[in-house]
């Protein structure tokens, strides 16, 4: 699938990693005081979502959680 100027842009200037959000979601789980094998399990689930959800489909989806 083919990049438009603008997208490899985006990319070289985000910050943006999956392995970034797997740590923000492993540091906020820990000061919830969750257990590993409980943050092992929504990582395992956010490989999956990762690979079906485009950042702007999760951008969305936050912003419109429980609203």
């Amino acid at each position: 699938m083919a990049k438009s100027l603008q997208e490899i842009q985006d990319m070289l200037t985000d910050k943006w990693s999956n392995n970034a959000c797997r740590g923000y979601i492993i540091k906020a789980m820990e000061s919830c005081g969750y257990k590993s094998k409980d943050i092992r399990k929504v990582l395992m689930e956010l490989y999956e979502v990762f690979d079906f959800c485009s950042v702007e489909e999760a951008a969305a989806y936050y912003e419109h959680w429980q609203s």
